[in-house]
């Protein structure tokens, strides 16, 4: 999403991680400078919040940059064996290519963990029963996700679904057991144009091509997808993230679309660390002296 922030920090050694953090050598290293995405996102104003509420942080600054920019910086940074704290997100392919975990964040700044939903059209349950019973059904994890998004960083991402697919059949025959066929019917899959959608769209939409119907996935903004199921110009979506990042978006459509529950878990806000960090908590990064 652009849908979970984190903010990563990334150090040398367990050793040279221990003592920074507890002497404070850290944030002298990093010139207590958070390394940013774009101005105006939402994972930035958290960012700035998180700076704002937590006193250890006074005085350190955001630098705003891009998505591209900040992980560009990242694999330098891990490369080099060098320290940096960036805002992040997850899922995301960083949490399979590199080794970090979240932070705890006492104050909430980042929220909770939100889950990923599927909502489809009134009607649809009726018409085509086959796609709503495998729309229904599908459920996944943030590392089928995270997989996903990583192979599609070499690959497109319909090719990425199908590999997933095939590496994953006894999942995909759960959600497909006894289901009606389609006979070409026309599905539109509503997204939102982050590779996290990318990645769920496209293993939909090859599962239910697989099954004989014909789909076809838009990406439009979230206020827009959830307004397409609620008029019937979009079928299916497994986009919504809620309660927090789309909730209002729900709260005006609730009546007028059928809330087909979760299909992931653990998407989250925060702020993450490489696991060999021997930090544990976002009031573990050193104040400025």
């Amino acid at each position: 999403m652009a849908g979970i922030v984190a903010m990563v920090l990334a150090g040398c050694s367990d050793e040279g991680a221990e003592a920074d953090s507890g002497e404070g050598n850290l944030g002298e290293q990093l010139n207590y400078t958070i390394t940013g995405t774009e101005p105006g996102a939402g994972l930035t104003q958290m960012a700035k919040d998180t700076i704002e509420t937590y006193d250890n942080l006074e005085g350190w600054t955001l630098l705003e940059s891009s998505a591209a920019g900040m992980l560009t910086e990242l694999d330098q940074a891990i490369q080099n064996e060098e320290p940096i704290v960036i805002t992040a997100w997850a899922p995301h392919w960083k949490f399979e290519e590199y080794d970090i975990k979240f932070l705890e964040d006492p104050e909430l700044t980042f929220g909770k963990e939100e889950s990923i939903y599927t909502i489809a059209r009134k009607g649809l349950k009726e018409e085509l029963s086959g796609a709503y019973t495998i729309a229904d059904r599908f459920n996944w994890t943030v590392e089928d996700m995270q997989s996903v998004m990583l192979e599609a960083r070499d690959i497109p991402f319909e090719e990425a679904a199908q590999n997933w697919i095939d590496e994953n059949q006894n999942k995909v025959a759960e959600w497909t057991e006894g289901t009606e066929q389609g006979n070409g019917e026309a599905i539109t899959l509503v997204s939102t144009p982050w590779d996290t959608e990318r990645s769920s769209a496209n293993v939909m939409k090859q599962i239910l091509d697989n099954q004989g119907y014909n789909t076809k996935i838009t990406s439009v903004d979230p206020s827009v997808m959830f307004q397409a199921i609620a008029t019937g110009e979009g079928d299916i979506s497994l986009a919504p993230w809620l309660p927090g990042s789309h909730g209002a978006f729900y709260e005006e459509y609730k009546e007028d679309i059928v809330d087909l529950g979760v299909n992931l878990e653990g998407a989250r806000s925060g702020i993450a660390v490489p696991t060999y960090m021997d930090i544990d908590s976002i009031e573990d990064l050193p104040a400025m002296e």
